[in-house]
């Protein structure tokens, strides 16, 4: 059943424009055309207006156009793949006696065995798609992007009204008319990176390729080279093998290469504009200098979900206002509210429960038997005081509307982050009837975003927090120190003969030290105090508000005591010890870096002086010994 979202009908007088033509352009450029090309007039939501622009512009420009041509089903696979290679298109319809009978797309690529010749003279009707699934030329269009999903599909074919197919409707039409800018610049790519792309090495055969994309329901994979560069490979680069005639060849004659990355935190708009731009369908993203994975319209068109917040208060804006007008116009917006994919709540101006939609009892897991004529409070969490609510009220009857992120509970218990906007609903005479509110899960959003925060401020190994951290800390810990004239330092602690330890043990033991010694770290200081790792096993410390400079020396004495405590890993019993290095601010430096380095040479100092021992700086004796080892 198609979902017609209100808000997207097409309200111009008149009927649609026809259909002028079916075309396919065809370029020297890798561009992302796809199939048939249909003319799209001003103002229309309907699947049968959608041309991306930009081709009928490129077509205009080339000055040639071409009949897009259907395949008969005895056609050899490898004619397919060249007229797919020639129109520059991603699927071929497959016709028998005027009718079509399959589509024959990149994805199929994937199943042809490559180290075998005959696969390439097999007939397409073999390898095609069968039953095509079609769309009604007047679908709305925002309803295709829940179809592309639900469906797990790429193309649909696009039928008229005598049941005669007219065009091919793509993943790609879909973002590129959807009309979401706005929301594409609110978020980044790091919310819909795909981060298990398969990963193969440059010198493996296309034929693992193929399985690792199969396998991986993914349409492409990542080429690691031997200097670190990455390359991509896709079901477009198949079809081109098959059209060569091409058997098994290693990767890295067949990879792009070098592959077009863009920052995790660019918004997805950009990076829309740069696949349009650059006439690709993939893009890298990049975070620290590391790939994470890819991007593509694919991931784009998953995330085109959340807007229909925003779309369902006007919607439900425009059922209040049908209410006046008649019984058809109710249905359409009980319609809308029913399949919407966001949790709805309606209730009466002094908030009790009047409906809801079958995505809030998906969402909160209560029915509507069980909240009907009760208050949202049945929902709270608990974790938002007095404060918060007198907000989000004053807000509402200030302008009309609220949103924000709140947490809600589950009728499980479970608490969860919700992305949720409330609206006051008023009659024609201005006088306030609803409020609605509709809201989405986000938890996934806020792990997502965890874990890139994590990547970026803690140690993996450790879980403490990195030098990036640590700077930010000591700003704030010498501000603080220099307003209330506190004193406050810096301990830096190395291991001593760490390197003993890999060597003798392995790295995988010397790893499990790590993390023992950080446990004992953030045990020895108070819970206000930070215990970062600078790299390998150098470590520093932020005491904060000290009253006196022995308060820094004891606790590099707990310390020192702590961390000879023996520990058993993989069976051997290690009595690590440390070198402990103390720099007080304001005696030893006013800038973080510049007590981290005295702490350091402080540290040497103790090294020097036996290792197992703390040493505070002296600026008459900031000399440096080298030391043989650690």
């Amino acid at each position: 059943m198609l979902i017609f979202q209100l808000g997207m009908l097409d309200k111009s007088p008149g009927t649609p424009a026809a259909i002028e033509s079916m075309r396919v352009a065809t370029s020297a450029d890798e561009d992302n055309w796809d199939d048939f090309c249909f003319t799209r007039r001003r103002h229309c939501r309907r699947v049968r207006c959608y041309c991306t622009a930009a081709q009928r512009r490129h077509q205009r420009r080339r000055g040639r156009e071409h009949t897009a041509s259907a395949l008969p089903p005895a056609t050899p696979l490898r004619q397919a793949a060249q007229q797919m290679q020639a129109a520059r298109c991603s699927s071929i319809l497959i016709m028998d006696q005027g009718r079509p009978v399959g589509i024959w797309t990149e994805r199929d690529a994937l199943t042809v065995d490559f180290t075998d010749p005959q696969e390439f003279e097999r007939p397409v009707e073999q390898v095609m798609n069968h039953p095509v699934r079609t769309l009604a030329e007047d679908t709305p269009l925002r309803s295709v992007a829940a179809l592309f999903q639900r469906e797990r599909l790429r193309h649909f074919l696009v039928l008229d009204k005598q049941g005669q197919p007219i065009g091919v409707l793509s993943q790609t039409d879909v973002v590129l008319n959807q009309g979401i800018e706005h929301f594409l610049r609110l978020r980044t790519v790091a919310s819909v990176v795909r981060q298990k792309t398969p990963r193969l090495p440059s010198d493996a055969p296309l034929i693992e390729a193929a399985e690792q994309m199969r396998s991986a329901a993914t349409d492409a994979v990542l080429v690691s080279y031997d200097d670190g560069d990455h390359g991509i490979l896709t079901e477009r680069d198949l079809v081109g093998q098959i059209a060569a005639g091409q058997l098994n060849a290693p990767l890295e004659q067949l990879a792009s290469r070098p592959l077009l990355t863009v920052a995790h935190d660019e918004t997805l708009y950009r990076v829309r504009s740069l696949l349009i731009e650059r006439g690709m369908r993939h893009v890298g993203v990049t975070a620290d200098g590391k790939l994470l994975g890819l991007v593509s319209f694919a991931e784009i068109l998953a995330g085109i979900e959340v807007t229909y917040v925003r779309e369902l208060q006007s919607a439900l804006r425009e059922r209040d206002r049908a209410l006046n007008v008649s019984k058809r116009s109710l249905h359409l917006a009980e319609k809308i509210i029913e399949s919407s994919l966001e949790g709805v709540m309606i209730t009466d101006p002094n908030g009790i429960i009047q409906s809801v939609n079958p995505a809030f009892t998906r969402l909160t897991g209560y029915t509507p038997d069980e909240v009907i004529g009760k208050t949202p409070k049945i929902l709270s969490s608990g974790r938002h005081g007095p404060d918060f609510y007198q907000r989000m009220w004053a807000e509402l009857n200030a302008t009309g509307h609220w949103q924000g992120e709140i947490w809600n509970r589950r009728k499980n218990g479970e608490i969860y982050p919700e992305l949720m906007t409330v609206t006051a609903i008023a009659d024609e005479g201005a006088e306030l009837t609803h409020y609605a509110a509709m809201f989405n899960d986000i938890s996934q959003l806020k792990e997502s975003e965890e874990r890139i925060r994590s990547l970026a401020y803690y140690d993996p190994l450790t879980g403490l927090p990195n030098r990036r951290l640590l700077d930010d800390r000591l700003q704030m810990a010498i501000a603080h120190a220099h307003r209330h004239r506190l004193q406050m330092a810096v301990l830096f602690v190395d291991l001593d003969r760490f390197k003993q330890v890999n060597d003798r043990l392995g790295h995988r033991a010397g790893d499990r030290l790590l993390e023992h010694i950080a446990e004992r770290l953030v045990a020895c200081v108070r819970e206000d105090d930070t215990v970062a790792r600078m790299s390998g096993d150098e470590f520093v410390i932020l005491l904060s508000e000290l009253e006196t400079a022995e308060e820094a020396v004891q606790a590099a004495e707990r310390i020192t005591a702590t961390l000879r405590q023996p520990l058993h890993i993989d069976g051997e019993a290690i009595s690590p010890t440390a070198s402990v290095g103390i720099a007080l601010y304001p005696e030893h430096g006013n800038t973080g870096d510049t007590l981290i380095k005295h702490a350091d040479t402080a540290m040497y100092r103790a090294k020097n002086g036996g290792r197992d021992r703390h040493s505070a700086y002296s600026p008459s004796a900031n000399a440096r010994a080298p030391i043989a080892t650690a």
